[in-house]
């Protein structure tokens, strides 16, 4: 709501950071390399970080905090990003989406990790000729600790090909890391089935509810990624190599099952939602049961009671020598036809 209120009549370009307010620094990491060189070191300086730069080789900046505006508007004129770019690298409230720009190509996505919860944040990844820029919103670990050390130690193909390549192992790591929330996910809603099979309870209840707030905010990060993936593949910018087209089609692949595992997932939740409350209901049902079989019981044994309960004077029954333990024999009888009954109805 801040974030609106300070954009609200703010010309489009207007640089606005909308996450939490934090005072911690920004690492910038540059990592430098090519088929037999690797270089890889930290800065809190953008200007120490360009002093580094070794133009002959591929490049990697990874910006760990897009709270300090000053610091995105500098990369932003250094490196000629347009402003409206500038914009979306801060608002976290962004949606995934792709952009395709005459000297680069930029992709915003949301990155997802699993604490005992579903959490996100922004990621923005920003290719250009021989460079990759990626903007993350925290410093907290990541989902490409295994591109680093791909990269670290030479394997794959990585360090043969160019930042292309590099841009899609980036975004390739964040659809990975949605099987893994999903895989976690998944063991999760079988746990609450089973629990919901044997003796649903309140709390099951309320887990179930939080389950599928965290699926509906699962689904609204991953469905753009398949635009996004589509867009990029589609696009006819000349920074993307015909080479990387193929593994771009694969990507695109994997976020479609990521759609349709979320798409599962949001079916069964709301299944067991009404497998909830049918099972509430069936138990409430089987106490009405008991009590209606009880309360038929009891109403003809009621009714005799209350016949030879009247006292009067002229009931020959309450004079009777037999008439206490006749009036039991009827009562005993009725009941056991009624039980008779019912287990023939198969009521009990």
């Amino acid at each position: 709501m801040e974030y609106m209120l300070n954009k609200t009549g703010a010309p489009p370009g207007t640089i606005v950071y909308s996450g939490k307010d934090t005072t911690e620094k920004v690492r910038i990491t540059l990592i430098e390399y090519n088929e037999t060189q690797f270089i890889e070191k930290n800065f809190y300086d953008f200007s120490e970080c360009l002093e580094s730069v070794d133009p002959n080789m591929v490049k990697w900046i990874n910006v760990d905090g897009i709270h300090k505006v000053e610091l995105i508007e500098a990369i932003g004129k250094h490196y000629n990003i347009h402003p409206l770019t500038l914009e979306d690298i801060v608002n976290t409230n962004q949606r995934s989406k792709f952009e395709d720009y005459d000297s680069y190509v930029v992709s915003i996505m949301k990155m997802i990790y699993y604490d005992g919860e579903i959490r996100s944040e922004q990621l923005s990844v920003i290719l250009m000729e021989g460079l990759v820029i990626s903007f993350q919103e925290i410093d907290g670990g990541d989902a490409f600790d295994l591109i680093r050390n791909r990269i670290r130690q030479g394997k794959g193909r990585i360090r043969k090909v160019g930042a292309d390549y590099l841009a899609y192992a980036l975004l390739d790591a964040v659809v990975d890391c949605y099987f893994t929330i999903l895989e976690k996910f998944g063991d999760r809603i079988e746990l609450l089935e089973e629990e919901l099979m044997e003796e649903p309870t309140k709390e099951t209840l309320k887990q179930l509810h939080h389950m599928k707030r965290e699926m509906i905010f699962l689904r609204k990060a991953v469905w753009p990624m398949r635009e996004l993936i589509n867009n990029l593949e589609r696009s006819e910018t000349e920074l993307i190599k015909p080479s990387t087209d193929i593994y771009l089609r694969d990507l695109h692949d994997h976020a479609v099952r990521v759609i349709d595992t979320v798409e599962t997932f949001r079916d069964l939740l709301s299944g067991m939602m009404d497998i909830y409350l049918s099972s509430v209901s069936n138990r409430m049902n089987e106490v009405m049961k008991v009590l209606t079989i009880i309360t038929t019981i009891f109403v003809p044994v009621t009714f005799i009671v209350g016949v030879y309960g009247m006292n009067f004077d002229f009931m020959p029954e309450l004079h009777s020598k037999w008439g206490y333990p006749l009036t039991w024999f009827v009562i005993i009888i009725t009941i056991g036809s009624l039980l008779i009954y019912f287990r023939r109805k198969k009521w009990m």
